[in-house]
């Protein structure tokens, strides 16, 4: 929500990519691009909007190919990828092959000089989002606290039930 608002107030178009690495590499309906109504009412909400999934295709070169040609033919050359250690190792990678990519899209004729104009870098932001808080170097990832709220809210019915039916619950 934070990152597609930031992006409309800085007058930029903001895009969500559904399910993760794999709409990227498969585009089309799963690049969306996203309004200012798109985020509303979701803080209450857990896990993600745009869904999640593995994506074997995207491990390899040929997938990562792929992924660049959808994100150039949208004229998309930044990225805010949330997620643990795979999301973000994938996002290194794709960024430090970025221009490979880029030069083996124009030679196969599969995006043309014009479009590469417009995406010549790739410009990523990772943002750690796991329920696990799992991940060296922080506090509390995004989706801990969601996920410690929800356990708590639980446990609170749980004990209010427990305490009007006078029994204990395990």
């Amino acid at each position: 929500r934070a990152v597609v608002r930031m992006a409309i107030f800085n007058k930029m178009k903001a895009y969500a990519i559904k399910e993760g690495y794999q709409g990227l590499v498969e585009g089309g309906e799963n690049i969306e691009e996203l309004q200012w109504s798109s985020v509303s009412n979701i803080l209450q909400r857990g896990g993600t909007i745009i869904g999640t999934a593995r994506c074997n295709e995207f491990r390899e070169r040929e997938g990562r190919l792929k992924a660049a040609q959808n994100l150039i033919k949208r004229g998309i050359n930044n990225l805010a990828i949330i997620g643990g250690d795979g999301s973000l190792t994938g996002a290194n990678i794709f960024k430090d092959e970025w221009k490979g990519l880029v030069k083996e899209l124009v030679e196969k004729g599969r995006v043309t000089e014009e479009e590469v104009s417009h995406c010549s870098y790739l410009n990523v932001v990772g943002l750690v989002g796991s329920i696990d808080n799992d991940m060296c170097g922080t506090d509390m990832t995004i989706g801990t606290d969601s996920a410690l709220h929800r356990i708590i809210e639980a446990v609170d019915c749980l004990t209010s039930t427990a305490a009007s039916h006078q029994r204990s619950f395990v």
